[in-house]
């Protein structure tokens, strides 16, 4: 490929353009560029980056003349379900675009069952409820038994005991049986859920504040707080962070402790409360408590970003467990009871 003129300058696809930009950018801030992409659209940039060849100066003026013109025409930039999906269908297939829509708005999961295995109990449950108690049966046994007990429990008690007295007398599904069911699911459940679903903004901006390092958040924060301190008190309310740990059960900090690095839990304890360390002391053995607070000990002074990483980490994996239903994580209003 050889780009010479405006005119294959207009010919340019939108990954040609995202590589021209990149390769403009330099290693080091397109490399970061490249590390947001998704796996396919970084497949479909180093197609067109391999591919590029020799570009003039005045194509790479051009593309940044228009890079930054769009961004200087804008008041304001809003992404939504609409946006997004409109500016897919200029360079992907209709198809393709449905199942990246389903992917971003759906619930996570490779396959169909995994999927609805993160649709909340009561959700999926007011769907199942309007089908035939067979199609039930064959939905509950392709779902993790902790998920099919809690969605058995939200269906009418005639029609759940229905659906169970199928479970048994249920043989192996036919696969064109199961094909037929998946694609129900997916065109009528799955893309209604997609298109109804909406993360309030609130939720959004927590979760995006539980990644920030502490400085950084407490920044931000403080500035929200002085144009809005409604909105600041709604994010700090939704924020899970290191010190909400307090609201896991004992049986869940000893499953926490069991998953996470040994070397991650001693710097997240560096410089913690009192309360803090001795939460997580007493979840260990007294040979492994007595080991943790010889590590912390020997530790000396460390990054404060060190710090914040190692804390991140066990939120994080505080979360994912709790998503897999293995731990729990007490709501922020329960009172706690103290004996």
């Amino acid at each position: 490929m050889s780009l010479t003129t405006t005119q294959d300058y207009r010919n340019l696809t939108g990954p040609q353009k995202a590589a021209i930009l990149i390769l403009a950018l330099g290693d080091v801030q397109g490399g970061k560029l490249f590390s947001l992409l998704h796996e396919d659209e970084i497949r479909e940039v180093s197609k067109a980056l391999v591919n590029l060849g020799p570009i003039p100066a005045a194509i790479v003026e051009q593309l940044c003349a228009e890079f930054t013109e769009s961004l200087n025409n804008a008041t304001g930039l809003v992404g939504g379900i609409e946006s997004t999906e409109r500016l897919l269908l200029t360079s992907l297939p209709p198809a393709r675009v449905a199942q990246i829509m389903e992917e971003i708005h759906g619930p996570a999961g490779r396959t169909m069952w995994d999927k609805l295995g993160n649709v909340d109990e009561d959700v999926l449950a007011s769907y199942l409820k309007n089908e035939y108690p067979q199609t039930v049966a064959v939905v509950i046994s392709k779902l993790r038994p902790d998920h099919a007990a809690k969605v058995l429990a939200e269906l009418p008690e005639s029609f759940a005991t229905e659906v169970v007295v199928r479970l048994l007398c249920m043989e192996t599904v036919q696969k064109d049986v199961l094909a037929d069911v998946e694609r129900t699911l997916r065109s009528e459940f799955m893309s209604n859920l997609a298109r109804t679903a909406r993360r309030d903004p609130h939720e959004q901006m927590a979760i995006i504040f539980n990644n920030l390092d502490r400085r950084t958040e407490t920044r931000f924060l403080d500035a929200l707080e002085r144009r809005d301190q409604d909105a600041a008190d709604r994010i700090r309310a939704l924020m899970f962070t290191f010190e909400d740990l307090g609201r896991v059960p004992a049986q869940g900090i000893q499953v926490l402790l069991r998953t996470v690095q040994k070397d991650k839990i001693a710097m997240a304890l560096k410089g913690a409360s009192a309360e803090m360390k001795d939460l997580f002391f007493r979840n260990l053995s007294e040979r492994a408590a007595k080991m943790l607070r010889e590590e912390l000990e020997n530790l000396g002074p460390v990054k404060l970003r060190e710090v914040d990483d190692s804390r991140a980490e066990l939120v994080r994996v505080a979360k994912d467990l709790a998503a897999q239903g293995r731990i729990e994580i007490k709501a922020a209003s329960e009172e706690e009871v103290v004996f």
